[in-house]
Parts: C-alpha cells; sequence; structure tokens
C-alpha cells in the first residue's frame, strides 16, 4: 500500500507539472500572436511618458522670491508651458504649471479672474482643486533654499 505521503507528493508533482505545461503553452501563444510586439512596445511607450510626465511634474524648481525679475520670468514660463501643455491635450501637466504661475503671482486673485475667462469651466475646476497642493511645495523649496548667511556688518 503507498503512503499518504507519497500520494500527496505524486499529486503536488502532477500538479506542478501541469502548471508548467499550462504556463509554456499559453507564453507561447502570446508570443506567436502577430500584435504582442505592437502591444508590447506601445505599453514601453505608455510607461515611459507616465514616467516622465510625473519626473516633469515633482521636478519644478521654484525661483527665490526675493528675486523679483527671476519670479517674474518663472512666472511666465510656466504661463507659456502650461498654455501649451493644455493646447497639446496635456490637462494634468498644463494645469500643473499654471498653479506653480498662480502661487508666485503677486496678485493671484486677479490672475484667477482672467483664467476663469479664459479657460473652459472643467480645466479652471480642476486648477482650483490642485492649489492648495501647490503652496506646500512652494513653501519646501523655499525653506530647501540656503538662508543668508550673516554678514559682518549685520553681527555688532
Amino acid at each position: 500500500m503507498v503512503s499518504p505521503k507519497a500520494v500527496l507528493g505524486i499529486c503536488a508533482g502532477v500538479s506542478a507539472t501541469l502548471f508548467l505545461g499550462y504556463c509554456i503553452y499559453f507564453d507561447n501563444q502570446r508570443h506567436n500572436d502577430p500584435d504582442f510586439k505592437k502591444k508590447l512596445r506601445q505599453r514601453r511607450r505608455n510607461r515611459r511618458a507616465a514616467a516622465a510626465s510625473a519626473g516633469k511634474r515633482t521636478n519644478t524648481v521654484f525661483p527665490d522670491l526675493k528675486d523679483h525679475e527671476a519670479v517674474q520670468r518663472f512666472f511666465l514660463q510656466e504661463i507659456q508651458l502650461g498654455e501649451e501643455l493644455l493646447a497639446a491635450g496635456d490637462l494634468e501637466n498644463g494645469v500643473d504649471h499654471l498653479g506653480n504661475a498662480v502661487a508666485v503671482c503677486g496678485q493671484p486673485n486677479d490672475l484667477l479672474q482672467v483664467l476663469q475667462q479664459t479657460l473652459q469651466p472643467n480645466v479652471f475646476h480642476l486648477l482650483v482643486k490642485r492649489l492648495p497642493t501647490v503652496a506646500p511645495r512652494l513653501m519646501k523649496a523655499q525653506s530647501s533654499t540656503p538662508s543668508a548667511s550673516l554678514q559682518e556688518d549685520d553681527v555688532e
């Protein structure tokens, strides 16, 4: 008579063999599919594009708010980038850049009124919803810049 452990071992071996055969068969079918390479390339492109857009979104370098020329250049650059991305259909990144511009703007209420009149209502709503997340990033960027060292005149 065969022991229960042997029966269990044989069942496990047969199950593993069937599973391995199943995996090999369907992997072969997948690779023989004419659209497999097209789908694979498209999936890789989508991943790269998503990673690149995520990288752009998080790597915004805010200017020193005390340097008015740098703030003005940054403001104009963010407005331009936001408009270009919105025109290209990239709402997420376009709204991010417009939010950055609103954050550094000297008169954000006036800018928001202009944007409300020029943007589509759904895009403006997305911008207003995104604004609370921009302020902490701006504050974090300002706190990470090295503070000015004491000048000799400051020390008595």
